[in-house]
């Protein structure tokens, strides 16, 4: 494969597969995902696992895919730590990485850039005893692959002046944005995020898993056309994938 795949596994869950065919998971919430076309069971291969921030929905199965497969986990240091707890080794393979900072696993750079959330970490003990971990805001995550492929992942996040900054810095052709409007941005400012970013193609996510997060894709389509005519609008359903295949 000479393109890069991605993969929507339902709200915010996303697979990405490189060109060498590296298998990336990000905000891997598998069960309990009323949208997740996949079970937990079928992951038996993953090489990194990003996780952006620790609500429960991104947090997820984080964990067990990378005791399962060995993957390198890719966060802030506070889930690092958190994980660690948990029987994942911190920083093993490099990844631990803040704001600014860029782990280099296999031939794929993945930088921590800015998101506008908060987060403590709801992760076994919330499940087991309803117990909130202290955690350390969020992230998103510019990858960047071996043929020049860029995908900008903004986790939960509203719209914020540095997209921009972002846009400039890293020119992802790739951006996947949030759209649900309740605890992440909606559908318009989304759209005005896409003006900021200035990618080939918007991805959105984060949205129609809960009745309390629908949003409908055509009309960001429309505001996008409107505010970033160079993008476009690609809307995927749970389980689809989209092959971006330019190379540089």
């Amino acid at each position: 494969m000479d393109g890069i795949e991605i993969t929507w596994l339902g709200h915010a869950s996303f697979r990405m597969r490189t060109p060498e065919g590296r298998i990336i998971y990000v905000d891997p919430w598998i069960d309990g995902n009323p949208a997740c076309p996949i079970g937990l069971d079928e992951i038996q291969t993953a090489d990194i696992v990003c996780v952006t921030h620790g609500h429960d929905d991104h947090l997820g199965d984080s964990l067990e895919i990378v005791k399962r497969t060995g993957a390198i986990l890719v966060s802030l240091p506070e889930i690092c730590i958190y994980a660690s707890r948990h029987g994942i080794e911190y920083d093993r393979g490099g990844g631990a990485i803040h704001i600014g900072g860029t782990a280099r696993a296999h031939e794929v750079k993945i930088t921590a850039v800015p998101a506008a959330h908060s987060s403590d970490i709801l992760g076994v003990e919330f499940r087991e005893e309803g117990r909130v971990m202290p955690g350390s805001g969020c992230c998103g995550f510019v990858i960047r692959t071996s043929n020049g492929s860029c995908v900008y992942f903004s986790g939960d996040t509203g719209v914020f002046g540095d997209m921009e900054l972002i846009g400039r810095l890293y020119r992802p052709q790739v951006a996947v944005l949030p759209i649900g409007g309740k605890y992440t941005m909606g559908v318009g400012q989304a759209a005005f995020a896409a003006s900021l970013i200035q990618p080939e193609v918007v991805i959105p996510g984060h949205y129609n898993a809960f009745p309390n997060q629908q949003a409908d894709p055509e009309e960001l389509a429309r505001r996008v056309q409107v505010l970033s005519p160079g993008t476009e609008v690609v809307a995927l359903q749970p389980g689809e994938s989209y092959l971006y295949g330019r190379c540089k």
